[in-house]
């Protein structure tokens, strides 16, 4: 029935614009959900990625966003308490955080942590903590691992976790702490390794978004709808972000 509603839509609300914020690691994944859906939608659709810290700032500035994907639950539950959504937030994935290599760095993540000690290893890239929560989450598992202290000459910081990537895949670090829905990526795949961060390591990573106040067309709504569907779950799952273990009502 929401298939046949969003082909219906398609032929009446051509012309819309849809614009979404979403943290850096939705990068590739959100690119081929916005691909699937406009083959049913003829809305123009257009997502700005950032740190969630850096869109959650943009959104409070007035930036005219209609939906917000954030890397975590923390940022749509402040805009909520603000009064600045239109809806209450909504998980729609749970992330993981791997270390990465390139293959031909000389270096194996395979090791684990303890290969960051390696006096190879000159340059640790993860994302600031301090807007970006894949850095905050990469920061909790190296105080975990007692490493925090001592590789504190090693790390640069990525103003997202899409940048932290682009730092390690052009080898100006040699390892990465990155998000897993990146490491997924094709050309990430095939020119480095990465390791499973282990969970228990870190707080969970649960990621929500939320439809934003003033949102300017409904279209919103139904892209918010269409991330719950078999085809779009299936392409979350590809790039390693498992499903929330519990959904709530989109309806308005």
């Amino acid at each position: 029935m929401m298939i046949a509603f969003l082909l219906f839509c398609g032929t009446v609300c051509a012309g819309e614009k849809l614009t979404i914020a979403a943290a850096s690691d939705l990068q590739f994944v959100m690119k081929e959900v916005v691909s699937l859906y406009r083959q049913r939608s003829e809305t123009d659709i257009q997502v700005v990625y950032g740190s969630s810290g850096n869109l959650f700032s943009q959104i409070k500035a007035g930036a005219p966003y209609d939906l917000f994907f954030s890397a975590d639950s923390a940022y749509p539950k402040l805009l909520k308490k603000e009064g600045m959504t239109a809806d209450s937030p909504k998980p729609y994935a749970t992330g993981r955080i791997v270390l990465w290599s390139r293959k031909d760095s000389g270096i194996s993540v395979k090791k684990g942590m303890k290969v960051l000690l390696d006096p190879k290893v000159k340059k640790i890239a993860i994302a600031n903590p301090r807007h970006a929560p894949y850095g905050k989450r990469a920061r909790e598992s190296l105080k975990y691992y007692g490493l925090w202290e001592k590789i504190q000459g090693k790390i640069v910081l990525g103003e997202n976790i899409s940048q932290t990537a682009q730092f390690v895949h052009t080898g100006n670090a040699q390892v990465g702490i990155i998000a897993l829905s990146l490491a997924l990526a094709p050309e990430m795949k095939k020119e480095g390794a990465y390791l499973l961060i282990p969970a228990r390591s870190h707080k969970p990573q649960e990621q929500s978004f939320v439809i934003l106040k003033g949102v300017k067309t409904e279209e919103a709504y139904r892209f918010a709808e269409f991330t719950k569907s078999k085809e779009a779950r299936r392409l979350f799952k590809i790039y390693g972000l498992s499903l929330p273990a519990k959904e709530k009502d989109l309806s308005r």
